[in-house]
Order: structure tokens, then sequence, then C-alpha cells
């Protein structure tokens, strides 16, 4: 397995704030071989019968762990109460790093009686990032857009033509199922399929309803159990600067370009497939070092749209274009954008950039660069 320099990273930044890290991510997206990537670690997989009796009583165990060790509580919703252990951590022994996983945010899980408000950093663990894969994972974008980012599907020599249907029926039956209590499988899958279908369009409720056979508000409930257990990410518009703005409608995007190439059916990435799929690699990156809060799109009423808008604070908005051929990018919908918005940076993020570098385009200076490289002080 492949070392995730840049999510080891992360966790070692989040554990300066707090001594428990919540590390989420749907199943088999690498959370347990990243925990098992940290030095000096204690793993425990809180699935065993023997883990959960070793940790029935919690200051015991908390007593006898090294704070020169990171104790790694894998599956910990598991436990029959998970967060009085990790409230005791948090209170009792402040020197213990925890890291505990989970295939949805803390918060949605049924067992934790206690938010743990103020006493955790939480980490989404996503797939695997374009910045990987130029690096330690050494994929083209093809291959990274039609195989998906399962670290384990990406790395496969011949790619298991029934990994999808199999995490499937595997996400349904020990996340949606077990944590929501949706019993109606077909409706919930037909619906999981459609999002699928509608990757990187606006987010229509009642054509999903029509098209799924369901209520309203089954698919309004569905679509929150979906986006707490990470399968796909909503993306509301950005707006304050005029009536011709669009105000409410999200985008919608499912968690994996893999995912999407299964449902879609395709063997090959066609040249009119890459660019939504190149979507989902930018908003992953996006993801992995902005607040979800801060993180938009933008349109106008008169169809002008900008892929994504990040507010930066203080009035400020950075314009992303996610453009796979930089040379392509039209300045119509950054020029409406900027005469309502002045404050912020522009971006053309693209997969073939090399060295990022400035272009100058209808009186606007912009950054064109690798998603990983928006950071960088071009601007």
């Amino acid at each position: 397995m492949k070392t995730r320099v840049y999510w080891l990273g992360r966790l070692q930044e989040l554990w300066t704030e707090k001594s428990i890290v919540w590390l989420s991510g749907v199943r088999r997206i690498g959370k347990t071989c990243l925990c098992q990537q940290l030095p000096n670690h204690n793993y425990l997989n809180c699935d065993l019968p023997s883990v959960q009796r070793q940790l029935q009583d919690p200051e015991f165990f908390l007593s006898q762990q090294s704070p020169a060790r990171t104790v790694v509580l894998d599956e910990v919703h598991r436990l029959p109460d998970p967060s009085l252990l990790l409230k005791i951590a948090a209170d009792e022994f402040p020197r213990l790093r925890i890291l505990a996983t989970g295939s949805s945010t803390l918060d949605a899980t049924r067992k934790f009686r206690d938010s743990l408000t103020d006493r955790k950093r939480s980490l989404r663990l996503p797939p695997v990032l374009w910045q990987e894969c130029i690096g330690r994972f050494a994929c083209d974008l093809d291959r990274r857009l039609l195989h998906g980012g399962f670290p384990e599907r990406l790395l496969a020599s011949n790619p298991d033509s029934g990994f999808y249907e199999d995490w499937i029926d595997s996400f349904y039956a020990r996340d949606i199922l077990e944590l929501f209590g949706i019993r109606n499988r077909i409706g919930f899958l037909s619906l999981l399929q459609l999002v699928c279908l509608r990757n990187g369009g606006q987010l229509d409720v009642s054509d999903l309803a029509k098209e799924s056979g369901m209520s309203r508000p089954t698919v309004m409930s569905h679509l929150d159990a979906m986006e707490i257990a990470h399968a796909i990410i909503r993306i509301p518009p950005y707006h304050g600067g005029g009536h011709r703005e669009i105000v409410r409608q999200p985008k919608i995007y499912a968690f994996d370009t893999g995912l999407v190439a299964y449902v879609q059916g395709w063997e090959s990435i066609r040249e009119s497939d890459r660019g939504v799929l190149w979507e989902n690699l930018v908003l992953d990156e996006l993801l992995a070092v902005h607040p979800r809060r801060s993180i938009h799109y933008w349109r106008d009423k008169s169809q002008r749209e900008l892929d994504f808008v990040v507010d930066a604070g203080g009035g400020k908005a950075d314009a992303i274009e996610a453009k796979i051929r930089p040379d392509r990018f039209n300045p119509k919908a950054l020029t409406a954008f900027r005469e309502l918005h002045p404050a912020g940076k522009n971006f053309i993020v693209s997969p073939l950039v090399d060295q990022p570098y400035m272009i100058s385009s209808n009186g606007f200076a912009i950054a064109v660069c690798r998603p990983d490289q928006m950071n960088m002080n071009m601007l």
C-alpha cells in the first residue's frame, strides 16, 4: 500500500489542536490502511469482541496507554458506548492522541450520546486526490476518472469489474440500514443511481422524486443520509450580489468518479465525459483544505456559471474554473461574476499544468495551476 503522506501530515496538524481526531469516509476508502501507516501506534479493531471486552473499562484502558503511542480505535461506533470512551480520553487523558474512525460523520452515529463538541477535530478521507495520483499512485487522468479513487481498485493491475456492485451492497447494509434504518433498499439505491447519472448538475428534488417513485420528503431524507455517509456532496450557490443570481438550488456530485462511470456503464472515458468528472477531483481537493461551508458554485439566470467559488471571508470570493484544457476557458462567466463580486482571486485548475503560471483575460489576473497548487502565493 502506498504511504498517504498528505493525509498523515493532516492528522499531525489536527493533533496540535485537539487530542482526538475523528476520521470518516466511505467504507474501503483507505481509513484502516491510513491508520496503520501511523508511526508508533496501538491499533484496535472495535469490530472484534476481544477488543470490545478490552475497552469495557475505558478509564483503566486509557491509563495503560503511553502518550508516546497513538491509540487507533477503528470502527469505534461498534462499541456499546463510544462517546463515553472518547469523552473520558479528552477530559482525563489529554496527553494521549486518539484516532477514531467511522463511515459517517460522528454526530450522525446513533450510539454517540455526546457530540464531543470542542473535544475533537474531524477529517474526511476522500477518494485518492489528483496530487496523490501524479505522485505516489502514478496513474494517468483517464485511469483515475474511470476506475475511481478507492486505493485498492486504483492500484490493481486488473481492477475488479464487480467492485462497485459489492461496495453498493455493503454500503447499504452496513451504513444506510444500520445507521439510518432505511429499509427501502430498491428505492434508496435507485436514488443513488439517479444522483450518479446527474453528477455535477443542479439538484431537482421534484425530478428525482418523479423518477424514483418516492415522495419529496423521502427523497430529501435519503439525500441527507447519503451526504452524512459521504456518498454525495451538495454544493450551495454563492449569491448576494444581485437579483439575477441563483440563490437556492444546489449542485450535486457523487463522491467518486469510478462510481459514476460504473452507473453510467462506461468502459472508457470519452472526451465529453472528462470535464464534469474533473470537477469531482477539483472539489475533493477544495474539501481537503477548506471548510465545507465555504465552498459554493455560482450561476445567474442567463446560465453563466462558475464551477466553484470559495468564500474567503471579508467580502472576498475566489473564483475557480475546472478545465482539462486551459486554452478553452471562456471569461464571460468570470466577468459577470466579478461585476457583482469584485474582490477575490481567480483560478483555472487543470490536470495538465506542471508549473503554475499567470494569464490576463478581460482585464483579470488568473492563476493557471493544478488543484494542489491553489494555495501557492501567486496572486
